[in-house]
């Protein structure tokens, strides 16, 4: 075949083949350029990662903080907010989510955690207590408080590597998809140019469109439930994470969330009064069947952020009290055990009046005792005289006089 090919053709058949084997040793050779110029990161797209086997439902959580590449109006100040959540690695279900406007912290890490642990409303229904959490070394996850919230509920901590992010690629792949599909989408995105240089050189701040911090945290509430309840990846083979964590048939370990808050809200940091409203936090008034009868105490308020429905409220010392519940929003059961607990007390309070009342009328007060004179000295008996007759002395018939 080849003797009679025109040897024009076989030119151009060499040079193509040089062609694409110089972009292969291009592509491959790559990696040692990026890697000097931005450094391991850029080299490491040019690597092979190996895959961990398959795994069930609350066997392994990752959590990471992420800061948006957008500006939001936190309170008249543009900043760049954090998003902390941890996701399950088997179902790729987001089970905690934590939004806040400055650095992240140590509490915005438990504020995390409590809402990826607790399946009541209005978390869940996906959550429980993991085997294990991959963390990547930093300071905020690896904190006391962290790491004791963890070891009490039994759950083993994984310190992953420091600039390992292959090791816990579940995560990394929600951080980019959530770069890619919300952050880019929103008002204020700033990882992009809006326009030409000479236009964005004089452009400041404040003129650039921004979302107030709230409306952001509610942007990235719902994008986390259409994450989990409409969004199908190609690992899942056509479910969503909330239907491949349905369906794992595995054991949910759960605690309740009473005995969590001590660990995982964050403190008001201020005292506050009861009152006959209820006490007040951030304007609003939250209320509660146990605060009956105890206006004008001093409590101090813990809170999980977003989630301003109800608070945690412990006495000065930090002894917890009882959750309350916001006033102008209390469900009739809530307002129905506010008033039993009203008529409770009251009904207390009068059963005590009465048997006070019935205790004062039956004992009656003792005569009074007079005091003696001053100087005055009991008078002695007279001495019985030698001629006087003995006393007389009963007998076992009665009494006898002695003749």
């Amino acid at each position: 075949m080849w003797e009679d090919a025109d040897p024009a053709d076989l030119g151009r058949a060499d040079e193509q083949t040089a062609r694409g084997n110089f972009r292969t040793w291009a592509k491959i050779t790559s990696r040692r350029p990026a890697g000097l110029a931005i450094g391991p990161e850029a080299a490491r797209a040019h690597d092979v990662f190996g895959k961990r086997p398959p795994s069930w439902r609350n066997y392994a959580w990752e959590t990471d903080h992420v800061q948006a590449p957008l500006l939001v109006d936190a309170d008249g100040d543009l900043v760049r907010p954090w998003i902390t959540w941890f996701i399950d690695t088997a179902t790729k279900v987001i089970t905690g989510t934590a939004v806040t406007p400055g650095h992240p912290s140590r509490a915005s890490v438990l504020a995390a955690l409590r809402a990826a642990v607790v399946r009541d409303e209005p978390y869940g229904p996906a959550g429980g207590v993991p085997e294990l959490v991959r963390v990547d070394r930093g300071k905020d996850f690896l904190s006391a408080a962290v790491t004791t919230a963890l070891g009490a509920m039994g759950v083993t901590v994984n310190d992953l590597p420091a600039y390992s992010p292959h090791l816990k690629g579940t995560v990394e792949s929600l951080n980019r998809a959530a770069d890619r599909m919300l952050f880019a989408a929103l008002p204020g995105y700033t990882a992009a140019p809006t326009g030409p240089r000479s236009q964005r050189r004089g452009r400041t701040a404040g003129a650039v469109s921004a979302l107030s911090f709230q409306d952001f945290t509610a942007e990235v509430l719902a994008w986390t439930n259409w994450w989990n309840t409409a969004h199908r990846p190609k690992a899942l083979s056509g479910r969503t994470p909330l239907e491949a964590w349905q369906a794992d048939p595995t054991p949910v370990t759960d605690i309740p969330a009473a005995d969590l808050w001590a660990f995982t809200l964050e403190d008001d940091g201020r005292p506050r009064k009861l009152t006959s409203h209820g006490v007040s936090w951030r304007g609003r008034t939250y209320t509660a069947a146990w605060m009956t009868g105890q206006a004008g105490r001093q409590v101090r308020v813990r809170y999980m952020p977003h989630h301003d429905h109800e608070i945690e409220v412990c006495d000065a010392r930090g002894r917890h009290l009882g959750p309350a519940h916001l006033a102008d929003a209390a469900t009739p059961e809530q307002l129905q055990a506010l008033r039993e607990a009203r008529a409770e007390r009251a009904r207390r309070l009068r059963a005590d009046v009465k048997a006070a009342d019935a205790c004062a009328a039956s004992d009656s007060p003792p005569p009074p005792v007079r005091s003696p004179p001053s100087g005055w000295e009991p008078s002695r008996p007279p001495r019985p005289s030698v001629n006087s007759p003995p006393p007389t002395t009963p007998t076992s018939h009665g009494w006898h006089c002695p003749t």
